[in-house]
């Protein structure tokens, strides 16, 4: 399956024009709109649009659609594919793990405190109208998790279908999970409207670990 993968991103990036592009969109600090792209490999916009499609259809990018509040059509934006960090000499998902280790050996913090303030942090950055629960989904799927949701009136459970650091949660699954689980609670307590009820969690080469999260009642916000 891993080796299929990487076939078919191998085959995308043969591509000398692909290959441009995808580097451009690893090393832009955001999303990239397509008018840029067009203009940094001079070619047509319909011709930059296939070589996105296949980078797309191939895992290497991910394609996001503009919120606007004002009349025209939406641009599309594109930006590294979580699943694909780490591969083609693009940053990987590890460096945010080390990164937020450090800091909890550092100042000998907890790691499920790290990642709750580190959540905190990326609460306040996110943008765009929606109700928090979408756009903590949308947050866990960019890093990599693979969230499949189920909806069960003010509950909802995400089942997540990938861990981003199997091999390391493997080997010590509660310092890693604790990370997680705090990263989620710092998003959702961010966000607002939003109680993380739990995070039962199973074998991370497996996946399936599960979150549940729990809509705060409109009336008075308080825990139910």
């Amino acid at each position: 399956m891993v080796d299929d993968e990487l076939q078919r991103e191998a085959r995308a990036l043969g591509d000398p024009t692909r290959h441009r592009l995808f580097r451009y969109i690893v090393n832009a600090p955001g999303p990239v709109g397509v008018a840029e792209l067009t203009e940094f490999v001079h070619l047509n916009h319909n011709a930059v649009r296939q070589h996105l499609a296949v980078l797309k259809d191939a895992g290497l990018v991910v394609e996001e659609v503009e919120e606007r509040s004002r009349p025209g059509r939406p641009r599309l934006f594109y930006r590294l594919h979580p699943e694909a960090a780490g591969r083609w000499d693009t940053p990987g998902a590890y460096a945010w793990l080390a990164s937020m280790l450090s800091d909890a050996v550092r100042r000998q913090l907890a790691p499920r405190q790290v990642g709750c303030q580190d959540g905190h942090r990326r609460a306040a950055e996110l943008t765009g109208t929606g109700e928090g629960i979408d756009l903590l989904e949308t947050e866990i799927a960019r890093r990599g998790f693979r969230p499949a949701r189920v909806e069960r009136g003010r509950k909802v459970e995400f089942v997540l279908g990938r861990c981003p650091f199997a091999d390391v949660a493997a080997s010590d699954p509660d310092t890693v999970c604790q990370l997680h689980l705090g990263l989620i609670e710092g998003l959702a307590g961010g966000l607002g409207g939003l109680d993380v009820e739990g995070l039962v969690t199973k074998d991370p080469r497996r996946a399936g670990c599960r979150l549940t999260v729990r809509r705060q009642t409109a009336r008075s916000g308080a825990h139910s």
